[in-house]
């Protein structure tokens, strides 16, 4: 009598196998990563803090109406110079704004700019250091000569000549921020290139007759912009102390707008009265620094090391 089926041990002690040509189940995956995410943050109280700040700043600066619904344009001037209460939470100013909603709607002004201004050096940095790295011999010369230049600069002084010489404005500020600091995105984004046009897998792209774009696509740029990148989120803090300088200075955008500086600038004629006015944005703009220079750290060496 023969046997229809025939049991197989190794099916029995693994389980049924996968039908072919079956795609594989992604979520076992991504739990995984979620998992490792979170222990990594839980393990970090200070990062998961800065996380949460940074979170909440963007939401102010995208939808301010979520922290405040009062007019930071239009005061009370019974209420001038309030303090610290339960119905202002950052007390009010000279004509009797809320100063609260005055730095929850300035947040899309000074992120909006400092955003301008990393992706002005990040773009215009990254192309230099790519250009100099890849193509080498003289051209690599004449652009690291440029860049040694800027460097030569105090980036602050750097950006007080771009934005006397661009006007004022908030965008004009941005972009004199942006080129102030193309010369370290070029000199880490050349390093990098260098680095990866030196690796055995370009070389044999290349000796398997890869044409020069298909090599800086498909190799250079992405094994070169990991530290690029986190370049540019470290420099997201330094941006942001930078428009808050320059705006602070007067060269922002003009009153009434509520920009970090500008806020800051308009409470110092009433530190001895009124500390709130210049305290509590000050207040802000470090953590906000504070909490973004964490997370770039814990980007470029704790989470790397982890993995």
């Amino acid at each position: 009598m023969s046997q229809s089926l025939v049991d197989d041990p190794t099916e029995a002690a693994l389980g049924p196998a996968r039908p072919r040509g079956a795609a594989p189940d992604p979520v076992p995956g991504r739990r995984a990563d979620a998992g490792r995410v979170l222990r990594f943050l839980v393990r970090r109280p200070g990062l998961l803090l800065s996380v949460v700040v940074l979170v909440l700043v963007v939401l102010a600066a995208f939808r301010p109406g979520l922290f405040s619904s009062r007019d930071p344009l239009k005061g009370v001037p019974t209420e001038n110079f309030r303090g610290p209460s339960g119905a202002h939470w950052f007390g009010t100013d000279e004509l009797g704004r809320d100063v609260f909603a005055r730095v929850v709607h300035g947040a899309q002004l000074s992120l909006k700019a400092t955003l301008i201004a990393v992706l002005v050096a990040f773009v215009v940095g990254g192309l230099l250091g790519l250009v100099a790295g890849f193509v080498g011999r003289w051209v690599d010369d004449a652009l690291m000569r440029f860049v040694d230049v800027l460097l030569s600069i105090p980036a602050l002084f750097l950006s007080l000549a771009l934005v006397t010489a661009l006007g004022y404005g908030t965008v004009k500020v941005a972009v004199a921020v942006g080129i102030a600091s193309v010369a370290s995105f070029a000199r880490v984004a050349r390093a990098e290139v260098l680095r990866v046009r030196q690796a055995v897998f370009v070389e044999a792209s290349r000796s398997c007759g890869a044409r020069w774009y298909s090599v800086l696509g498909r190799h250079v740029l992405p094994n070169a912009a990991g530290p690029v990148i986190v370049l540019a989120t470290l420099d997201f803090g330094a941006s942001i102390l930078a428009v808050s300088a320059l705006s602070f200075l007067g060269y922002g955008a003009p009153p009434p707008a509520p920009e970090w500086g500008t806020l800051i600038s308009e409470g110092r004629n009433y530190l001895a009265t009124a500390w709130w006015l210049t305290a509590l944005p000050g207040l802000a703009i470090a953590a906000t620094v504070l909490a973004t220079n964490r997370v770039a750290r814990a980007l470029d060496g704790e989470w790397s090391r982890q993995r």
